[in-house]
């Protein structure tokens, strides 16, 4: 329609028994549209309710681990964590030292390493194993090809 003074929006709008709708107020004039605002607003509504529903959310699922596992048991624990990565979440992987375990810290860190490359078909270390307290912790992702 053009550039059109206020009152005479206000009053084309009425006359077509529709609502005069605001749809840029920060451009210079600002945009006006008539149309029915409650179908407008179902509308905004239905686009919204359907690009949230395309999201995927990211869960970081936990695997524990232990100072002297044993080497099947570490397959066992690196295939649950390859059905983790093939989902899409993120895994983190923990291991606990209890009383004199704390002594062997490098037995620890051979067991986070030989865990990640068990896991490397499916993901990838996001953060390195560091200590947090007691525990060796560690977060592996799922690799981009995966997702």
């Amino acid at each position: 329609m053009g550039v059109i003074g206020r009152s005479e929006a206000l009053e084309l709008a009425e006359e077509r028994k529709l609502d005069l709708v605001n749809v840029s107020p920060n451009a210079n004039p600002p945009v006006c549209k008539i149309l029915d605002y409650g179908k407008y607003r179902y509308e905004i509504q239905k686009r919204e309710k359907e690009a949230k529903k395309k999201q995927k959310t990211v869960q970081v699922k936990e695997i524990r681990l232990s100072t002297f596992i044993e080497e099947h048991d570490i397959m066992v624990k690196a295939k649950t964590a390859n059905k983790f990565l093939k989902e899409g979440d993120k895994v983190k992987v923990s291991l606990r030292f209890r009383g004199r375990e704390r002594d062997h810290t490098a037995k620890g860190r051979d067991v986070m390493n030989r865990f990640a490359d068990a896991v490397s078909e499916y993901g990838v270390v996001e953060k390195r194993a560091k200590f947090e307290g007691r525990s060796l912790t560690m977060f592996l992702a799922p690799k981009a090809e995966n997702k």
